[in-house]
């Protein structure tokens, strides 16, 4: 049984549903004309001068199209951070409310909670990084009003069974987000196909990993047109640029040539991954559906900073719940990786720090 769609009216903060929207220039009008006196802009340094389409709707429609999905349920934000902070924003009271995610996972869900003044409660993930799904319904409770699943997580790398999100879909009082920014490298489908079926779920996708564009900062939000509209409310007026809404349409043109760079991603990183089960300090590398491995090594400080005297820089999880003497390594290109396998070959091995 899904979640009724009346239900996440609901769950939207009371000042939230009362919220008369700031109503910009390019609200009020939209189409074409030639002499445009609207927005106190100034007649110089065209295209510059102008502000940009505050709802994005031609990128809406061409990403609409290669995902199945309508103009309606999409949310254009600056990262997928923006879209995080807006469901605290939208759905959660300030010191009344709380946020359930996994643990490990990723950070900013709950910094926003921090933020945003929202409890923040964290289900360990079993020890082969499974999804504990009774435990996460069991630790919600009348207040819970988000829960985020990574998948692919950061920083396991795992996509967790369709099924078993489901159950969470069907089973939480609440949002159900899930983070897909690493699903393009997934052998899993997204949840975008099911978005119909689940009026209380969000999947959050990005341009910044295999569409190799993080420093353009554009972030994805699917949900049902009413979460959406809620999206579109709070928002800053005008919170993506011009230059990067024509480049999104640019970007998005250039689909066949993403599938390829994403092959070429997945081959480097299976060979890499049989490259490492020859290192005497590599204790296991864990199963990836993303474009980086957790690596459990000997000494993982030790061995950071021998890659970071060496010029290679990789991320160091071992404070990270679960993740002890792991670090976390992104594909990069064969070259790149080959250079990586040389540094971690000639490492000495030491007993101390």
């Amino acid at each position: 049984m899904t979640t009724p769609s009346k239900s996440i009216e609901q769950w939207v903060r009371p000042n939230i549903r009362r919220l008369q929207p700031y109503s910009s220039a390019r609200n009020e009008f939209s189409g074409e004309a030639s002499v445009w006196l609207d927005a106190n802009e100034s007649p110089f340094n065209t295209p510059y001068n102008r502000y940009p389409d505050p709802l994005q709707w031609a990128v809406k429609q061409r990403l609409a199209r290669q995902r199945g999905v309508t103009p309606q349920q999409i949310f254009l934000g600056v990262g997928s951070d923006e879209a995080i902070d807006l469901l605290y924003r939208i759905f959660c009271t300030p010191g009344r409310h709380n946020a359930l995610s996994i643990a490990p996972t990723y950070g900013m869900y709950r910094v926003c909670a921090d933020i945003n003044d929202v409890a923040y409660r964290e289900v360990p993930l079993n020890a082969d990084f499974s999804l504990p799904v009774e435990a996460i319904l069991a630790a919600a409770d009348a207040d819970s009003r988000l829960l985020f699943v990574c998948s692919p997580n950061n920083p396991t790398g795992n996509a967790f069974p369709e099924e078993e999100i489901e159950r969470l879909l069907t089973g939480f009082e609440g949002i159900v987000v899930v983070d897909e920014a690493y699903i393009d490298f997934s052998s899993r489908p997204s949840w975008l196909g099911r978005l119909a079926e689940f009026p209380n779920l969000v999947v959050l996708q990005t341009l910044s990993k295999a569409w190799g564009s993080a420093g353009v900062r554009l972030g994805m939000a699917f949900a049902a047109p009413v979460i959406i509209d809620y999206f579109n409310r709070v928002k800053y007026p005008y919170n993506l640029s011009a230059p990067v809404q024509r480049y999104a349409l640019e970007m998005l043109d250039r689909a066949d040539e993403v599938s390829r760079w994403v092959a070429d991603t997945l081959a480097v990183r299976d060979r890499f991954v049989g490259q490492l089960a020859a290192l005497p300090l590599v204790q296991r590398v864990y199963p990836s559906d993303a474009n980086f491995v957790l690596v459990r090594v000997d000494e993982a400080t030790a061995v950071y900073r021998w890659l970071l005297d060496e010029g290679i820089v990789v991320r160091n999880r071992s404070s990270v719940r679960l993740c002890n003497d792991c670090l976390r390594i992104t594909i990069g290109t064969a070259d790149e990786m080959n250079l990586l396998f040389q540094a971690l070959s000639r490492y000495p091995k030491r007993m101390s720090l």
